[in-house]
């Protein structure tokens, strides 16, 4: 081909004709094929960045990725490095063509072609490089290159300026649409692949017209949970391991300072580019973060460079010779010396925000009333369990403390009297027991019913461990408390002594009552 000009020439795909039509079915994830366009642009910029600063004011990369929904869709990535040349042409459409230099971000020779196939049936790229006066575009139909055998496409070449330096790749009838969560998500996990990039102002990355930034987790400041009187400590630490082979590991593990499990986990980097441990997919060996369950899988994290480890094809993961080890040498070093994070990560307690606890507790409080609503007068004792009363329990409600995360109350007739029963979760820290049952017998006053408070406290610290942040906890053990507080003063209603009365009504109320879908 000549160096550059006008008219059309061809461009190799030798020898991979049938290997286009089969990328389609790689395991991909869309912000790990994604991440393919990024790295060339990366890469193409980092490799040229003396030249292009000479040629341009810029000093950073700008890589912007439009998505149009849909199907068929369409997605475009333009950069503005320097550009594919005329040398670089036949190797950058050629499957399989391992660049002259694969230490960097292009390595397999593999990334643009695959991502492209595996996004799109049609995609095309259109470039100029720097300090060449020429535009080129070369188009891809797959389905026509696999049924006509194709071993060449054209090359389209117009004049361009000599200071145009750009790419833009343009993926058409798309197989997989990037759409409402599934765009959310790649935008979390590109922002998280190419943080190092981000942060140090090397790249600008748009994605759907949004612009990425990488926000720092806050590191939790606290004494060490086994000495709470002590100064508080920052629960970061320095990694390096050396595993022998030009295999290191070097970077830092740190403690959230509020716990949030899908933001834990670590992130593994070679490059400067994330491999494993994006978005809701930190790298969590059990090992190291032990069972699912463990404060360590919500308030563990770092990041970890490691060098001298190889890479899957797709970028996606290391291929380990014993992960494992890895893991286990990891976590001895995070637990060792003055700052033991995995026993402070289990033994450390922390209310979480107080905003949060609310939307729990208004989410928890509203199920559960809807539930005794529409179930618990049906599940009253029957008519021959209820015994006469001959004496009125009378009892003064105590005032409500201001720390009052939500509430619900309703009424409802039992006996021929109207009951009404108020459901509450308070913050006090005051409040010694985790539920508290206030009943009051208002006939006395005149009023003809009965009062029921039940009071469970998140700040209790059984809440504080398991049950302040995800609403399905809270319900769950909101409904428990409300079985046994109504199993409680009904069973004082009824005049029951058998101790196990109110473990057999309980049982009855959460599952003819609080176990509704």
């Amino acid at each position: 081909m000549p160096e550059y000009g006008t008219g059309v020439r061809q461009v190799s795909i030798r020898p991979g004709t049938k290997i286009l039509g089969s990328l389609r079915y790689l395991n991909y994830k869309a912000w790990f094929a994604l991440a393919e366009f990024v790295d060339n642009a990366l890469q193409s910029f980092l490799a040229n960045r003396e030249r292009l600063a000479a040629a341009t004011s810029g000093q950073r990369l700008v890589v912007r990725i439009d998505v149009q929904s849909g199907m068929p869709g369409r997605i475009s990535i333009r950069d503005n490095a320097a550009g594919i040349g005329a040398a670089d042409f036949q190797r950058a459409f050629r499957p399989a063509e391992v660049p002259p230099d694969a230490t960097g971000l292009s390595e397999f020779g593999m990334g643009m072609k695959s991502a492209a196939c595996w996004f799109a049936s049609r995609w095309h790229v259109r470039t100029s490089a720097l300090g060449e006066p020429v535009q080129r575009t070369v188009r891809f139909d797959i389905e026509r290159i696999v049924a006509d055998d194709i071993e060449e496409v054209s090359v389209e070449e117009v004049p361009a300026e000599a200071g145009s330096h750009f790419t833009e790749i343009i993926l058409e009838d798309l197989h997989v649409a990037l759409a409402g969560r599934t765009l959310g998500k790649v935008r979390d996990h590109l922002r998280d692949i190419y943080r190092c990039f981000l942060r140090d102002g090397t790249l600008t990355l748009e994605v759907g017209g949004v612009a990425l930034a990488y926000v720092e987790p806050e590191v939790l400041h606290a004494p060490y949970y086994r000495a709470p009187a002590d100064p508080p400590i920052l629960w970061r630490k320095d990694i390096d391991l050396d595993f022998g082979g030009g295999q290191t590991v070097r970077g830092f593990a740190a403690l959230r300072r509020e716990g949030k499990g899908a933001e834990a986990g670590f992130a593994l980097f070679r490059r400067n580019r994330l491999i494993q441990g994006s978005g809701d997919e930190g790298w969590k060996h059990a090992d190291v973060f032990g069972s699912p369950n463990s404060y360590s899988h919500q308030r563990l994290f770092g990041e970890l460079h490691l060098d001298g480890f190889e890479v899957s094809h797709t970028k996606d993961g290391f291929r380990w010779a014993d992960e494992a080890d890895f893991a286990q040498l990891l976590a001895g070093k995070i637990d060792e010396g003055l700052l033991p994070m995995l026993r402070q990560a289990e033994g450390h307690r922390q209310n979480a925000p107080r905003s949060t606890m609310q939307r729990s507790a208004m989410s928890a409080i509203s199920a559960t009333a809807n539930d005794m609503r529409s179930h618990l007068a049906a599940a009253m004792p029957p008519a021959a369990d209820r015994a006469a009363t001959t004496e009125l329990l009378v009892s003064a409600l105590a005032p409500s403390p201001p720390a009052l995360l939500a509430d619900s109350e309703f009424s409802f007739e039992f006996r021929g009297a109207q009951w009404t029963v108020a459901v509450r979760i308070s913050d006090d820290d005051g409040a010694g027991d985790w539920l508290e049952v206030r009943d009051a017998e208002l006939i006395r006053h005149g009023l003809g019913g009965r009062h029921l408070e039940i009071w469970v406290s998140s700040a209790h610290p059984f809440m504080t461990r398991f049950a302040q942040r995800e609403p399905e906890v809270v319900q769950a053990l909101v409904r428990v408390a409300a079985s046994l507080g109504i199993a409680e003063a009904l069973l004082r209603n009824l005049r029951r002594d058998d101790p196990s009365a109110v473990r057999r009504t309980a049982n009855e109320l959460l599952r003819d009552v609080f176990s509704s879908l």
